[in-house]
């Protein structure tokens, strides 16, 4: 079910919206719900939780002795 929203913004953001909406054939109305899916899939993204495995190897790195000059010596070898 569609309900109403007012909303307050500044005059020139609204033309933009209205300039946005005609060259993209979208209502402002639906690039508005567009957004605020975007927001809440954003939101749902944040509050997954981890596999166990995942979760056990989260800042694994962060501890280790591993810096970017390691990792591209160990390229080299690895390739050339």
């Amino acid at each position: 079910m569609n309900t109403k929203l007012t909303l307050r913004l500044d005059e020139h953001l609204i033309a933009s919206a209205k300039e946005y909406s005609a060259k993209t054939g979208k209502s402002v109305s639906k690039i508005v719900s567009d957004f605020f899916v975007v927001i809440r899939n954003e939101k749902l993204k944040k509050t997954r939780s981890l596999t166990p495995t995942v979760q056990s190897l989260k800042g694994i790195i962060k501890n280790s002795n591993f810096s970017k000059d390691n990792y591209k010596s160990y390229l080299e070898n690895k390739h050339l």
